[in-house]
């Protein structure tokens, strides 16, 4: 079977009259469809066209006219297989679906999408959501109501088609009402309605594809955090303006919440000021410490005071002598005031000169 790549034209005309013929040699019909055209390997003999919602709209509903339009051109009697997905030989996008709850939809969540849309190389992607109503009976309460899970899908990139309402478990009623090729959801057994595994018949029957689950991420994983953290986000928000009552906590416990806000408050406080008092303490023994420096360092000023007083006490001790003498004795004054320093006159008295000489005179 030959094949070829087919481009579609992009031709948005309003101008184009409407149609009934949904074949794709129909250009009215191309016309009218206003869902952006893609590439995709197509059988010459038998050509289908898969046109794409425009990347900036959100996914459909399955009760949508352009969902159901899409369901009626699908030929659901011919088995698909792995492998003609796989190689691309099927003539149509394979139709994948995958279900949830989508709580508090997250990076895990898109993931999972993420996976099951490149499975094969041409998939159309069905997202089935569950309701609030048999979400609390098989698993509890959730953060976000049905509606606001529905739009979180909706605005998921990956996503082509969403199911409100969707079963808890599968049957082949449901699966040939939206024509489903394969179902996606991460290869652990998950039990539920006393079976050990809802997919396990699809697994067996070959139309069961696996997605990875990501580790450290999950709605069960963010609600533990704010639970761990849940002091501050009320303290938060209360601080924003909303009511205890809005928050669902008590009276004492909205006091005791914005005491610790004052308490807190308060360290911070104490804290920048302990913070500006050091680096004032800092500033102050930079400068001690180079007064010290000045002072008491081998060329500061108490050394030389140090130095000018024995200097005085010397000449003070030894006072210069006639001119006359000091020109016989010592023409120079300063060998002069060398002989006749205090050191050299107790050196002197030690070695018995200083008698001597005092004898003569």
């Amino acid at each position: 079977m030959a094949t070829s790549s087919l481009e579609l034209p992009c031709d948005m005309s309003t101008n184009a009259a409407p149609h009934n013929d949904i074949t794709p040699s129909s250009p009215s019909r191309k016309r009218q469809r206003a869902r952006e055209p893609v590439k995709a390997e197509v059988d010459n003999e038998h050509p289908v066209i898969y046109r794409r919602r425009k990347p900036n709209a959100p996914a459909p509903f399955t009760q949508d006219p352009e969902c159901e339009e899409e369901r009626k051109s699908i030929d659901y009697t011919i088995r698909i297989t792995k492998e003609m997905a796989a190689a691309n030989k099927v003539g149509r996008p394979v139709r994948i679906y995958a279900d949830g709850i989508y709580d508090m939809f997250h990076s895990g969540h898109a993931r999972q999408l993420m996976q099951a849309k490149d499975m094969f190389p041409n998939v159309y992607l069905i997202i089935g959501v569950v309701n609030d109503a048999l979400t609390r009976s098989m698993k509890g309460r959730t953060v976000m109501n049905e509606k606001e899970r529905y739009e979180a899908v909706r605005h998921c990139r990956y996503v082509d088609e969403v199911v409100p309402d969707a079963p808890w478990t599968l049957d082949d009623e449901y699966l040939g009402k939206h024509k489903i090729d394969f179902v996606a959801h991460d290869d652990l057994p998950y039990g539920a309605d006393g079976e050990e595994d809802i997919y396990a018949w699809l697994k067996q029957r070959g139309m069961f594809v696996a997605t990875q689950r990501t580790e450290g991420i999950s709605t069960t994983d963010v609600i533990a955090r704010i639970i761990r953290d849940y002091d501050v986000y009320v303290r938060r928000n209360l601080s924003r303006g909303y009511t205890a009552k809005e928050l669902n906590v008590s009276f004492m416990k909205e006091k005791k919440i914005q005491f610790q806000e004052k308490v807190d408050l308060m360290k911070g406080r104490i804290a920048d000021k302990r913070q500006e008092l050091f680096h004032k303490w800092e500033e102050k023994s930079r400068d001690f410490i180079g007064n010290f420096m000045d002072l008491f360092s081998r060329d500061g000023r108490l050394n030389q005071l140090f130095t000018e007083g024995r200097l005085r006490v010397a000449r003070a001790i030894s006072p210069p002598s006639s001119p006359a003498e000091s020109s016989s004795r010592s023409p120079s004054p300063s060998l002069d005031h060398a002989l006749n320093s205090p050191r050299e006159k107790r050196r002197r008295v030690a070695s018995h000169e200083y008698l001597d000489e005092e004898s003569e005179d």
